[in-house]
C-alpha cells in the first residue's frame, strides 16, 4: 500500500492530491484563538465530515458543492484505514476564492462588542437598542480575507471585497462578491430555518466558495459544523446575555479562565466539547454517529 502524504495541513483539516479529485480529512485536532491545542477529541473529525456532507445534501438546490464521496471504498486504498472511516470526503477540486463568507443572523462575539463601541458590524449600520445574543431583523454578510496560519482572518466591507476579488479576477470582482453574498444569505436562511426546527439556533458561519473548471461558483470546505459556526440549543434562547452553545465554546471558555493552560485542555473539558458536538449532529440529522 503507498503511504501518501498531505499536501496541505491546516489547523484541523489535511487533504490529500487525489489527481482529479482532491481527499479531505477532518482530523480529531482542535484549534481555539487560531492555536492548534494538545488535545484530540475522539470523533470530532467525523462529527465534522458527517455534518458537512448532510448541508451539502440539503443544500444542493441552491447551489453544487465539492461533495464527492465520504464512502472511504471510493478513495485509495491508503484511505481504507480506521483512521480515514467517516472523517474523509474525496472533493472536486475548486479555485479557491480569497474571501470568508461569514453570515449573522444574531449579534453575539466580535459583532456584539463592535455594536457596543459603534452601533454597527463590519460597517454595517444596525438598529438601536439591541440586546446580546438577539436575532438581526435580516442576516447580515460580513466577510473577512482568509489569513495565513497563524494570522488572524481581517473583516472587510462589502465594497472591500469586490476590490479584493476584483485584484484576483480583473473585471469579475462585482459579480463574484454580489454571487458570494447572496449565496451566503441563501444558504445560511434555509438552513438556519431548517435547524430551528430540530431546536437548533444557528447563530452565525462561515461558508468558502471557489470556481469549478467551468468557473462556476461551488460551495467547498466544509459546511455549518460546530467548528465553522455557532449553535445554540433553542430551548431557553434568552437574550440579554451570552448563549449556552453546541461548539467549542466550552474549550474557549476554560481556556479564558485559566491563562496559564499552556495551550492543554482537561479531559473533562474534552468529554464535553465532543458530547456537544455529538448531540448537535444527532439533533440536526436525526440520526447517532454510526
Amino acid at each position: 500500500m503507498q503511504e501518501l502524504k498531505p499536501i496541505k495541513e491546516g489547523k484541523v483539516r489535511e487533504i490529500y492530491d487525489n489527481g482529479d479529485s482532491l481527499i479531505m480529512v477532518a482530523t480529531d485536532r482542535i484549534s481555539c484563538f487560531d492555536v492548534i491545542l494538545n488535545n484530540v477529541v475522539t470523533k470530532k473529525g467525523t462529527v465534522l465530515t458527517q455534518m458537512s456532507k448532510f448541508w451539502f445534501n440539503l443544500t444542493k438546490d441552491i447551489l453544487p458543492n465539492h461533495m464527492i464521496s465520504t464512502d472511504v471504498k471510493d478513495m485509495p486504498e491508503f484511505f481504507r484505514q480506521d483512521k480515514f472511516d467517516g472523517n474523509s470526503m474525496m472533493c472536486r477540486k475548486l479555485n479557491m476564492l480569497p474571501v470568508e463568507c461569514i453570515v449573522r443572523g444574531y449579534i453575539t462575539g466580535s459583532g456584539w462588542a463592535s455594536y457596543q463601541k459603534t452601533g454597527t458590524v463590519c460597517g454595517i449600520q444596525l438598529p438601536e437598542g439591541l440586546k446580546e445574543a438577539d436575532k438581526l431583523p435580516e442576516p447580515i454578510y460580513t466577510p473577512s480575507t482568509k489569513a495565513e496560519i497563524g494570522d488572524h482572518d481581517e473583516n472587510i466591507s462589502f465594497e472591500q471585497s469586490v476590490a479584493h476579488l476584483e485584484k484576483y479576477y480583473p473585471g469579475k470582482g462585482q459579480e463574484y462578491a454580489e454571487k458570494l453574498r447572496d449565496y451566503t444569505i441563501a444558504l445560511y436562511k434555509k438552513c438556519a430555518e431548517y435547524a430551528l426546527s430540530k431546536g437548533i439556533i444557528i447563530a452565525d458561519t462561515k461558508f468558502e466558495f471557489g470556481l469549478d473548471e467551468e468557473g462556476n461558483i461551488t460551495l467547498g470546505d466544509e459546511m455549518l459544523t460546530p467548528d465553522s459556526s455557532r449553535f445554540w440549543p433553542a430551548e431557553g434562547y434568552e437574550p440579554g446575555h451570552g448563549q449556552p452553545s453546541f461548539d467549542k465554546q466550552f474549550a474557549r471558555d476554560w481556556l479564558k479562565a485559566n491563562p496559564d493552560n499552556n495551550w492543554t485542555l482537561p479531559q473533562e473539558i474534552v468529554d464535553k466539547t465532543i458530547e456537544k458536538y455529538l448531540q448537535s449532529y444527532e439533533m440536526l440529522t436525526g440520526e447517532r454517529l454510526a
